[in-house]
């Protein structure tokens, strides 16, 4: 088998290729990164067109293509929307057109954002309605994946708030953990957005068994936690014995350019329909070790 993960570098693709390491020792994986560089990954912009792309990338018929990448900060998606849909949405068009040209089956990675958050946890068959230019352009990247993979077939995973071990440690969980083992005491966080945490491994060996049992179509992945942010901040500072004050804020009162998605989160009903084994480890699991 022969994986090429775009977005390896990141918490999602970089647990992908740690996962899919271990437990296939056999199969050729590639991961590959934008920027931020690290020893496992090659550089490579599916943001740019096909004819600019490297032949250690164009040369190979891969079996999977895995795309994690893209603009993931929601209030840098609404000041810099073309930034926003050139790495969302043209990334996902190129990719779809190169995976189309090597038969290759696709995964997308998306959010929980193309809801509106009234009325969430999501199942796979809620209405979507994105509220803000970051989920505007998950759905649009979503659309081309749906209508323009051809019989190999395609996979679209939806996850929110995802945390987890990585290298430059920036999730918002490990960044918590950091600043209150430095010393940090005080906090500020929103006490009206909830969403479903879910550990990037966890994704990793769900997509694992997405890929060997041929699944298609739209999955969603979730934890069995469902928690505010301050909520979240109580559960790192139990688990570190160690004191803070967290100041309860509503979302509005933080004047952010992007509107948020306030009872969001998602249902991960399809996949433990098929896959009724499979245990979603919880916020506490990754706090004890």
């Amino acid at each position: 088998m022969r994986v090429l993960i775009i977005g390896g570098s990141g918490l999602v693709g970089g647990n992908i290729h740690q996962l899919f390491q271990e437990e296939q020792p056999f199969w050729n994986i590639c991961s590959t990164h934008r920027n931020y560089a690290t020893a496992h990954t090659v550089a490579f912009d599916p943001c740019t067109s096909m004819e600019e792309w490297p032949t250690y990338i164009t040369s190979i018929d891969w079996n999977v293509i895995i795309h994690t990448g893209a603009l993931t900060h929601v209030d840098r998606c609404e000041t810099e929307p073309e930034l926003s849909y050139l790495q969302t949405v043209v990334s996902t068009q190129n990719l779809v057109a190169f995976a189309n040209q090597k038969n290759s089956r696709f995964i997308y990675i998306s959010t929980d954002y193309v809801f509106d958050g009234t009325c969430g946890p999501y199942d796979e068959a809620a209405p979507v309605k994105p509220l803000n230019i970051y989920g505007q352009h998950k759905l649009l990247a979503e659309k081309l994946v749906a209508e323009g993979c051809d019989e190999q077939g395609y996979l679209i995973i939806r996850i929110t708030n995802v945390y987890g071990n990585e290298e430059r440690g920036k999730n918002y969980v490990l960044r918590t953990i950091g600043q209150i083992k430095e010393g940090v005491s005080n906090f500020s966080a929103p006490f009206d957005q909830y969403a479903t945490p879910i550990n990037a491994t966890d994704i990793a060996r769900a997509i694992l068994l997405l890929i060997n049992g041929m699944k298609k179509g739209v999955y969603h992945l979730a934890s069995t936690d469902y928690l505010s942010r301050v909520q979240l901040l109580q559960r790192i500072s139990i688990a570190l014995n160690i004191p803070i004050k967290v100041s309860a804020v509503a979302t509005n009162e933080l004047n952010q350019p992007a509107a948020r998605p306030l009872k969001g989160g998602l249902f991960a009903q399809r996949f433990l329909m098929e896959f009724p084994d499979f245990k979603f480890s919880n916020l506490d699991d990754f706090l004890r070790k």
